[in-house]
């Protein structure tokens, strides 16, 4: 299979713990390649534009506050089956669920401030790299 890319964001109460470094330093032991990175303070309307999907669930305005708390880091990874791989190292959204070795299971502080967000799929993960970043800021 060939090299592809996903997106993920290191969250604001990773970032706040100082933590970039060790999410980072476990995505590429899982074998991705960061292609793109850069840390923002997401805006409201960033927020939510970004989880937009979810307009109409009930925690969509907490989420999209703790998104707003302070500074997160957006980036692309690359590697093979990219998503999936992501997704196998982030772990279970409950960090009381993810398997022993993924970065919520030994990163997170709770099901809301679960440090990492990732891409559930190709098509989304197109969408969100496209979200955040130019394509003249990804290098590979």
């Amino acid at each position: 299979m060939a090299a592809n890319r996903t997106f993920s964001i290191i969250k604001p109460d990773a970032t706040r713990r100082n933590l970039t470094g060790a999410v980072t330093k476990m995505l590429e032991d899982a074998g991705l390649r960061v292609v793109a990175s850069k840390r923002i303070q997401m805006t409201r309307a960033q927020a939510e534009g970004f989880y937009g999907v979810h307009k109409e669930r009930p925690f969509f305005n907490d989420l999209v506050s703790f998104m707003v708390s302070g500074p997160v880091v957006v980036q692309v990874l690359e590697g093979e089956n990219a998503v999936q791989r992501n997704r196998d190292i982030m772990g279970a959204t409950n960090p009381e669920q993810a398997a022993d070795g993924t970065i919520r299971k030994a990163l997170a502080e709770s099901i809301e401030a679960n440090s990492v967000h990732g891409s559930d799929s190709d098509e989304n993960a197109a969408i969100e790299i496209a979200y955040f970043f130019k394509p003249e800021e990804i290098v590979g």
